[in-house]
């Protein structure tokens, strides 16, 4: 059984009637952000290992693992 158009009005009108249509632009927004964010934070990470690549292999196995600092 799946959700057939008119169960997913319903829902979307009792999300409507509980939220409001601002928090709900607002909400959205602010997912599209996080969305967007996290796709250039992806990228970056993609070309910084790009990078490390060229350079050499080792630099490439400190990055793989943490660094431990001692106290």
């Amino acid at each position: 059984m799946g959700f057939s158009i008119p169960h997913l009005l319903m829902v979307l009108a009792i999300v409507i009637l509980v939220f409001g249509t601002r928090r709900l632009k607002t909400v959205g927004s602010d997912l599209g952000e996080a969305i967007k964010g996290f796709r250039s934070a992806v990228r970056e990470g993609e070309e910084s290992q790009a990078i490390v690549r060229r350079d050499g292999e080792a630099l490439e196995a400190d990055l793989a693992e943490p660094q431990k600092y001692k106290v």
